[in-house]
């Protein structure tokens, strides 16, 4: 299975401007830029980007718990923050922050954090990360 993306710029880093295309067409030459990077800028970035893939990996690898767990979630619901910083004369991604809360009739606490943590160590984005991964996981009732 490959994924593929498409990226172009113009100009230089600060006052020049970007556009990104997905295959699937679920980007399509959507805007990004300094601005929008490392500012307020309209427009999307490779940070956020990575935040929706790991939310939604993470989301995805812990409903395949459940199921094996024998559990059903009614909601499950997860933010991502992923944090970067400047570091040794360039930036770095220092963590990836995510928050769920989680509708699941019948979990018990002990069968959730058996199942998110598996799902955090397995879904295939955190493996990809190198920095710290934290998660703050709510069973609501």
């Amino acid at each position: 299975m490959q994924r593929i993306a498409h990226a172009k710029w113009q100009g230089d880093l600060k006052t020049g401007t970007g556009s990104l295309t997905t295959a699937s067409g679920v980007l399509s030459d959507t805007a990004y830029s300094f601005h929008s990077r490392f500012e307020q800028g309209a427009g999307t970035n490779p940070e956020e980007l990575l935040a929706a893939a790991h939310a939604g990996c993470f989301t995805m690898a812990l409903s395949a718990q459940l199921a094996q767990a024998g559990l059903k979630a009614d909601s499950l619901e997860t933010q991502c923050t992923i944090t970067v910083e400047q570091k040794d004369g360039g930036f770095t991604v220092t963590s990836s922050a995510l928050v769920l809360k989680a509708k699941i009739p019948a979990a018990s606490q002990e069968a959730f954090e058996k199942a998110t943590q598996a799902a955090k160590a397995g879904c295939p984005v955190s493996k990809l990360y190198n920095t710290t991964i934290t998660l703050d996981a709510q069973l609501e009732a």
